[in-house]
């Protein structure tokens, strides 16, 4: 897929996220899926959730609770937690110290480095 494909495809994401139709959300999800891998799919999903959360966030908020579905929402927390870790990483923190992910992939942090994700 090329750039412009991917930007068409990231926009047709965002309008249905508005919609708040599981239907037309789903569909597009579908068709991804006969295209693109469960890791694309899933950073397509974060480049739209991220666009549209400037716009709209209650429907942001909305695709994050009834769209996306399980296997697309498990790898779009492995590649935002890989960000955060990264970031981290690189702000001094030491993972196993300051941070760690737990065996359900949920990122642990502690008070400072809570702090700092927060101020990023």
């Amino acid at each position: 897929m090329n750039h412009s494909e991917l930007e068409q495809e990231i926009g047709k994401m965002a309008r249905a996220m508005m919609t708040r139709n599981s239907l037309i959300g789903k569909d597009l999800i579908a068709d991804l899926r006969g295209r693109l891998s469960v890791d694309s799919i899933a950073a397509l999903m974060i480049v739209s959730i991220e666009r549209l959360i400037w716009s709209d966030c209650e429907s942001a908020l909305w695709s994050l609770s009834y769209l996306i579905p399980a296997d697309v929402m498990e790898e779009m927390r492995r590649i935002t937690a890989l960000v955060v870790c990264q970031r981290l990483t690189g702000k001094g923190f030491v993972l196993g110290k300051d941070f760690s992910i737990d065996s359900a992939g949920r990122l642990l942090l502690s008070e400072t480095a809570q702090t700092a994700v927060a101020a990023a």
